[in-house]
Order: structure tokens, then sequence, then C-alpha cells
């Protein structure tokens, strides 16, 4: 059955009986239309005195190209925890419109365990993107109004700032703007970025509050004047501007999954570009509210979960009580080196030998002091020597796991996943986190400390442009700053060809990016790219809409 159809064929409880399933009062909801609302800040800085509930984080093996079903098991975990009689709550990413209209598709989950409505969400929803998007675009804007009229003369070779849009296009990654004479500005070279990838979301996603968030669009490092003083998004005078076109955009959006269980979808950072999490504010909404809460990193633990530690987590003092790690059989088969087209033929030796993935991310989750639960997604293709051979292996090396078909059963397929996670969480009360490095540390220690220990790498390279860019963020006092390593999601090394577990590779860092308002720095290494393409069997060719407004071909 196709998860449209699924979904369909839900009963959608009204976005106020949800709220109410949530203890959130009904003065503090927004509707945007039945089935889905934002929740005004004044709810959540209400119940800021309250105790925290345990943290959920939930990661994965490095992604393949035929998914591994992160977000399903995110939500299944959430509606096993509520079958239980637990007060559980989730908080996830929203979809960005790239990977939806291109091969990855949607968002949402998949069969019975999905947030809904899934169109609203994987489409405009609540208008999030469309208002991170214009508040970026404004402070770019004002970047070329200074230099048109050069008040404080700032230099146009020094200003890194591009645009954003939330779609995969490749025509827009280099560009020249400022054509037609001297009356439409300067030409000059730039470029545009996913708006997932902006500098702008990312600071959505770690504000805490609208003073904060000003402060922090005010901190986004433009570039330098002619006499060498560095030039901030403040002293264009826009953070509070694009404050304002962000004012309900902070509001953490209110749906729901399958079986009714509220759950928050706010803000949408990729993570081989940024921190790849939700909003801060609606992870510690959905800790306040229930005893455990749910989120999730994107990609591999190597990228999403690492930045949660090291970032998020460090910036928020949240303490993560449980990590589940999501891993399937097809996936470790194609780590192990079995072609694409052949995957859902049994191989035990290709199993094994892409095991060695899997192990390696346990084995990083244990470097931040946790102790991980592997989720095996099952699938139909899987058979049972595979099941076999993959229990052994888990149990042969004394790694906790779950079998889980919440895909086909939905919140009964993963109850054994959360009587595990229940467990854990007990047994391990007094673990809290760690972290891969020092915020005193410099700049190459720390990317050093996270490619040799969390990737495998046993050097960095640096490039003579990234060896610039390392003297400029000394000169700017940004050395102390956690850093964000926006590397390929397909392998732990920065080369998407090098699967399974590589080791003794090398690291480039051609560049480190500044994003001083967001409150890290950004160290681009191998190839890359913030702004996505689409290949010529990109889903948008399958989508279409009927005479009654019905969506077929979305997912």
């Amino acid at each position: 059955m196709k998860d449209i159809d699924i979904s369909r064929k839900a009963k959608l409880l009204n976005i106020f009986e949800i709220a109410k399933k949530a203890n959130i009062p009904e003065d503090f909801i927004e509707p945007y239309g039945k089935y889905k609302a934002k929740v005004n800040l004044d709810f959540y800085n209400s119940i800021l005195n309250k105790p925290n509930g345990n943290l959920i984080l939930v990661s994965a093996i490095t992604p393949t190209p035929l998914g591994e079903g992160k977000t399903t098991i995110s939500i299944a975990i959430n509606d096993a925890l509520n079958a239980l009689g637990k007060k559980s709550f989730l908080a996830l990413r929203e979809p960005s419109l790239g990977p939806v209209f291109g091969v990855k598709g949607g968002a949402t989950g998949g069969g019975y365990s999905q947030v809904v409505p899934i169109e609203d969400i994987n489409l405009h929803f609540t208008g999030d993107f469309n208002a991170i998007e214009k508040a970026h675009n404004l402070i770019a804007a004002a970047v070329d109004v200074e230099l048109f009229y050069r008040e404080i003369g700032l230099d146009s070779r020094t200003v890194k700032f591009r645009r954003v849009i939330d779609l995969n296009d490749r025509s827009l990654r280099d560009i020249v703007i400022g054509l037609g004479g001297t009356k439409n500005g300067f030409p000059r070279e730039t470029g545009f970025d996913i708006t997932a990838s902006s500098e702008v979301m990312a600071i959505l996603c770690l504000a805490s509050n609208y003073k904060n968030l000003k402060e922090m669009l005010g901190n986004i490092f433009i570039g330098f004047t002619y006499d060498d003083k560095p030039v901030y998004a403040r002293d264009l005078k826009v953070d509070g501007a694009a404050a304002a076109l962000l004012k309900d955009a902070l509001k953490p959006n209110l749906v729901q999954s399958l079986e009714n269980n509220p759950v928050f979808i706010h803000g949408g950072p990729f993570a081989n570009i940024a921190q790849g999490t939700n909003s801060i504010i609606a992870t510690n909404m959905a800790m306040k509210l229930g005893d455990f809460a749910v989120t999730e990193a994107g990609f591999g633990f190597d990228l999403g979960a690492e930045k949660f530690f090291d970032i998020v987590a460090r910036k928020t003092c949240i303490n993560i009580s449980c990590v589940v790690i999501v891993a399937t059989i097809r996936a470790l088969k194609f780590h192990g080196g079995k072609k694409l087209k052949e995957i859902y033929n049994e191989d035990l030796i290709s199993l094994e030998k892409g095991f060695e993935n899997l192990e390696h991310h346990v084995n990083n989750i244990r470097l931040f002091g946790k102790e991980p639960i592997v989720a095996i997604n099952k699938f139909s293709s899987d058979t049972d020597n595979e099941i076999k051979l993959l229990t052994k292996m888990l149990e042969d090396r004394k790694i906790k796991y779950s079998l889980v078909t919440a895909w086909e059963n939905g919140s009964k397929g993963a109850i054994d996943l959360g009587e595990k996670i229940i467990s854990s969480i007990k047994e391990n009360e007094s673990c809290h986190n760690k972290f891969l490095y020092e915020l005193t540390d410099s700049v190459e220690e720390k990317i050093f400390k996270v490619a040799s220990k969390l990737y495998g790498a046993k050097a960095i390279d640096f490039t003579p442009k990234a060896k610039e860019d390392l003297k400029t963020i000394i000169k700017l006092g940004l050395d102390k700053l956690p850093v964000c390593i926006a590397k390929t999601q397909k392998s732990l090394s920065d080369n998407p060809d090098l699967i399974g577990r590589p080791k003794d590779f090398l690291i480039t860092v051609r560049e480190i990016e500044i994003a001083s308002g967001a409150g890290f720095i950004i160290p681009i290494t191998g190839d890359i790219l913030r702004m996505p393409g689409y290949n010529y069997n990109a889903a948008y060719r399958n989508i279409t809409i009927d005479d009654n407004g019905n969506i077929d071909g979305l997912f």
C-alpha cells in the first residue's frame, strides 16, 4: 500500500484536539487550517521552569540511495512510548522542497508510521521556509544597497554572503549580478545556496527567543571595509527587519502522527552542511511536556548526531538520555559492496562486510558517553538467514538491538524498541554527555579530533584558501566557536565513493566559512555542494494534481 493511501484513510483529529492531548491551552494555538497550527511562544515561556523529560536522539548508519527510514523509526518510537502508557513527544525537522521534488521524496515517515497531513508538511506547510528565505535574501539585498551607496565602505571582494532558494537549481550555484548598467549596481560574482543551508535557518533553530533571534541575526558576518574593519548584519541596520520577517516562523508547528499523537515539526537545516536538527524551542517544548521526547539528527551519526552533541547540546546544556541508531539489512549489504540492482538478493558475505559501518557508528556513539540501541528497520526483502546473521553479530558484540516493523504495523511494530529504550534510560540515568573537543582547542585541533576520532581520517590537508580563512577567523576572535564540518553524507570520508568503513584516509578542507550569527564555523571538505541539482528522473516529473485538488505522485 502506498504511503499516500494510508494517510488519506487515516482518521485525523482537529488540531485543537491534538493540542488538548498535548496539554497546550487553546488560547496558545494559532491554527493553519484544521490539522496544523503554530504554538504561541508565550506558552513556551510559561513552561520553561518545568523539569526536562528524557531525550531520545535518533541517528543512522551512513546513508545509502535506498533510504534507511530514520524518520519512520523516530515516529514509531514516539507512538510506541505513548502506546506503552508513557507521555512522549516527537520533534522533527521540516522537509525542504529541494529533496521533496528530487529523488529522495518526502520526509514524513512511511507506511503506518507517518506524520500528517503529509502533503501540507512536505510542501509549503506554514510558510517557515519562505520566511527564512525572505529574511536571508533581505540581508543579501541590504549588502548590495551598501555596495551601491558605499556608506560604510564595505569591500565587495570580501563579501561571502550569498542568496538562497528552496529548490535544487544547479544553474544558480555561481552567477554574476548587477548587470545592465550602474543603475542596477555593480557587477560581481555571487550565487545561491539551498534554503536549508542558510545561516538564517541555522539561527532560527538555535535561537531561544525573539531577543536572541535578533541578536544572532545581527552577528552574521558580512565582510570587511576597505580599511579592514569587520562588517556585520547589524551594521547594515537590517537585523531588526530580518527578525520581523521571522516573527511567526520562530513559533513551533504542531501536527500529529497517524496514531493521533502530538508532533512538533520546526526548522530544517541540512546535516551535511549545517547542524541538521529541528529547533531547540521545539525540542525543549517536547522535553517540558513529556516524560520522554524524541528527536532526529540528519544523515549518519558522523554528521547530524555529532553536531547535535558538540553544537546543539553544548549550547543548550541538554543531556541526551538514549541514542538509537537506525540500520537496514539492504543498506549494510550496500556498504559491503552489493550492487543496487542486486540489493534484494540474499547475500550474507556483503552483509557481514557491511556490518563494519554499523559497528563503527556504534563505537562513535560510545565516544560521547552513550550506549546505543540499534533499530533494525525491517523490509520484506530481508531473509531469515540475513536477520539471523545480523542479530548474531550484534549479540556477539553485546550491542543492544530491536527488530522494528513499524512501517507495516505502526506502534505495535516498535513496542520492543520502546521497552528497551525505557530500560536503557533507567540503566544509564547517571551518564552525561561527552564532547569530542573543547571550545578552547584551536580550530585545527577541533577539525582533526572530529575527523580522526569520528571519521577515521589519518590527516587533514588545509588548502591555501582554508589557511587564509583560519587567519581571518583568528583575527575576528571567532576561533573558540564549535566547528560544523560540511562533508558528504555518503561516506565516513570526504569522498562519496568510499562506502563501508574506509580507514586512514586524508580529509581536505578547501575553505572555512564563518557563521558567527549561528555561533559556529563551517569547514568545507571535499566537493560538498550547498546547492544540489535535480537529476533527469527527479520526483517532480511524476507529480500531478486532479480536478479536486488531490496531489498524486508526491511519494
